[in-house]
């Protein structure tokens, strides 16, 4: 069956469309490569930083815990008290029994003199009573002593007992400012990163539209020839052999276009001398 005369130009000119279609390649540069995309948004570049500058954070923290862990042992154990003796504690107890001699050799005069007055002066009965008196003033020099030295152990070990208390306190006060700064720090960073994917993602759209539009340009003249030569081979009488061109990166456009062309190669057949 001979082509209808009305088609021979049109047939032509489809031929010759399509040579000169598939004859340059597509610049495939226009919408490929990594300008489409998304580079890293300022705020993850800032939650990356932050991040790495966060590393070894509490380490700070950590010596000053470990600091007073230490100072905490060294207020434990039997002799921990003696650390925290007053270096003032023996010249308080000089001082005081310093006083106690002065005030115990004027009650020692006054039983003289009483014995004196009394008319037992130089007897056995003077010698019985400052004997008694010293005695008696040995015991309470004895006792007042000793109170002392209680009051200053006692003294040293509330003082290491505080001393035990507070660095602990403080070696966990060190410990929880490091969690809570770590934990601070962790909210930030997933903060800006959420955010930085947040604007990459939209930025990343904005750019994938783009080369959306730069593909269908680039495929355009094409697939504007795919539907010339499928309207063309309806017109010859062989249906719709033409298949829509897929410029978002399915089969081939010039795959489409040859196969088009090969659908209708009963029309070039007609035009180069099968007449049949």
């Amino acid at each position: 069956m001979a082509l209808p005369d009305y088609l021979q130009d049109t047939s032509k000119d489809f031929a010759k469309q399509l040579t000169a279609a598939t004859a340059v390649p597509i610049n495939t540069s226009t919408f490929t490569g990594k300008q489409f995309v998304a580079g890293e948004d300022p705020l993850q570049s800032q939650a990356i930083n932050l991040a790495t500058s966060g590393i070894g954070s509490y380490q700070p923290f950590l010596t000053a815990a470990q600091g007073a862990i230490g100072q905490q042992a060294a207020s434990a154990g039997p002799q921990a008290y003696q650390n925290f003796m007053s270096p003032f504690q023996s010249q308080v107890i000089d001082t005081t029994l310093s006083e106690f001699d002065r005030q115990a050799a004027i009650g020692r005069q006054k039983t003289r003199d009483d014995a004196y007055t009394s008319g037992a002066f130089g007897g056995g009965r003077e010698g019985v009573q400052l004997a008694e008196y010293d005695a008696a003033s040995d015991r309470n020099r004895a006792a007042t002593l000793a109170q002392l030295q209680a009051s200053g152990l006692a003294d040293a070990r509330a003082a290491a007992q505080q001393q035990f208390t507070n660095q602990g306190l403080l070696a966990s006060q060190q410990m929880g400012l490091s969690n809570f700064g770590r934990g601070s720090m962790g909210q930030d960073i997933a903060a800006l990163g959420n955010l930085g994917a947040f604007r990459q993602g939209l930025t990343q759209s904005q750019l994938s539209a783009d080369q959306q539009a730069a593909r269908t340009g680039a495929y355009e003249p094409l697939q504007r020839l795919d539907q010339y030569g499928a309207g063309l081979g309806r017109l010859a009488g062989f249906g719709s052999t033409g298949q829509p061109i897929d410029s978002g990166g399915g089969a081939s456009p010039f795959a489409t276009a040859l196969s088009t062309a090969t659908g209708i190669a009963g029309i070039f057949g007609k035009l180069y001398g099968n007449k049949s």
